[in-house]
């Protein structure tokens, strides 16, 4: 068992181990003097050999010198002269054309990751942070912000402040600061929304890295991902089959008419609740009485699908109740579970289909999953009789074989009787 962990902890630290080794025979074949200076400073500018190992660039062979030029085979002040090209501190307001000088290289980031994209920088100077750097806002968010100064991390790295299960952490140490986005005159909350939302439960509590987070729906470098023209729109980059829905109903007319944008208008945009069926018809959860009030096609709409989907959630509920039952007595009704499966189908079908609020397409659904659900349960039913026919008969054997036994002994006693 000791063994078994040892070899699982090394292979676990292997990685680390490795980075470690390669960084010191990096440094033990070329002499890396500001690293040697910068470990002792206090932060800022403080570099620790760790953060220096496991950065991505000094990992790729890159050196302080990469950036900030200077030569760092020296330990006399000639490492630092103009002669030996040293930069020094980059101002932020330069930290995109830095790094762009390489990342936008196709020639030259083939030597080192040729999957990894080279419009990066340009995509930054079409997003609003890009924008605003260009008219000389300083504060705005430049790539040291997001990916790290001096421990960058591949965005596959779970410790890299860009992995899917960090981003939005990233970017709400601006966005939900309220002091510091008080001159934007912008929400603070948006983290706070998505913290409770699906998209953040499927992400953080399930582990769905496919799972929306801020750079999905806002882009990454760009103002927004490729093709799109709003936000709004995004969402029909995953929930395809609804955007086509929603493009053929009357609301899409009716939203551009009024100003109104699709899917947040019933689902809002970070907070996004999980969709029950109460988001129709006329309780205190609908979202259908905010635009229609009692009377108008629209309310009398929302409230007979809100009634079908009900009638059909009933109706699986209680079939299922009936196959439950009928198979912890023991009987066969895997083939009717197969069936209810179908039924459960018909109904995510049908609220699916809410998207076209059109009530005669979702009742098609309810029609389909109603008739599958009357077949389970007539098939649930017919499995608890044949439970019951079965004990009947068991109960009748019992007792056959009870009274057999008692004539047998009565029978043994009166031969025994006359024996004696």
């Amino acid at each position: 068992m000791d063994t078994s962990r040892n070899k699982y902890a090394m292979r676990l630290l292997s990685p680390f181990l490795t980075a470690l080794l390669l960084s010191a025979v990096a440094r033990a074949q070329a002499p890396n003097t500001c690293l040697d200076c910068h470990i002792a400073l206090d932060p800022p500018y403080k570099v620790t050999d760790e953060q220096f190992s496991q950065d991505i660039h000094a990992q790729k062979g890159l050196t302080c010198a990469s950036c900030h030029g200077g030569d760092p085979s020296k330990d006399d002040q000639d490492a630092m002269s103009k002669k030996a090209g040293f930069r020094g501190k980059i101002e932020r307001k330069d930290v995109p054309a830095v790094c762009g000088r390489c990342h936008s290289d196709g020639a030259y980031m083939r030597r080192y990751n040729p999957s990894l994209r080279t419009d990066q920088f340009a995509q930054y100077l079409t997003s609003v942070h890009g924008k605003r750097r260009v008219q000389g806002d300083d504060r705005v968010a430049v790539c040291t912000d997001c990916h790290g100064v001096h421990d960058l991390r591949p965005a596959s790295d779970t410790r890299s402040k860009v992995h899917p299960l960090n981003i939005a952490q990233t970017c709400s140490r601006c966005h939900a600061d309220v002091a510091y986005m008080k001159k934007y005159s912008i929400a603070t909350d948006q983290f706070a929304g998505y913290s409770a939302s699906v998209h953040h439960e499927a992400l953080n509590l399930r582990g769905d890295l496919s799972a929306p987070t801020c750079t999905t729906c806002h882009g990454n470098h760009g103002a927004a991902p490729p093709g799109v023209s709003t936000v709004q729109n995004v969402c029909s980059t995953c929930h395809v089959f609804q955007a086509q829905l929603f493009e053929s109903s009357p609301h899409r007319a009716a939203f551009a008419a009024a100003s109104l944008p699709g899917c947040v208008t019933c689902h809002s945009n970070h907070r996004i609740s999980h969709p029950t069926d109460a988001m129709l018809g006329t309780g205190a959860e609908s979202v259908c009485t905010n635009c229609h009030t009692d009377g108008d096609a629209g309310y009398q709409a929302a409230t007979q699908i809100a009634q079908q989907l009900e009638r059909l959630d009933t109706s699986a509920k209680g079939a299922s109740e009936i196959l439950d039952r009928a198979e912890s007595a023991g009987m066969e009704v895997s083939d009717a579970w197969l069936e209810q499966d179908q039924a459960r189908d018909s109904l995510t079908k049908s609220r699916v289909a809410i998207h076209s609020f059109n009530p005669a397409r979702v009742q098609e659904e309810i029609a389909a999953g109603l008739q599958i659900t009357a077949k389970t349960h007539a098939e649930g039913i017919a499995a608890l009789k044949e439970r019951d026919y079965r004990r009947r008969g068991l109960a009748l054997s019992l007792l056959a074989i009870v009274a057999v036994v008692i004539g047998l002994s009565l029978y043994l006693r009166k031969i025994e009787a006359r024996q004696q």
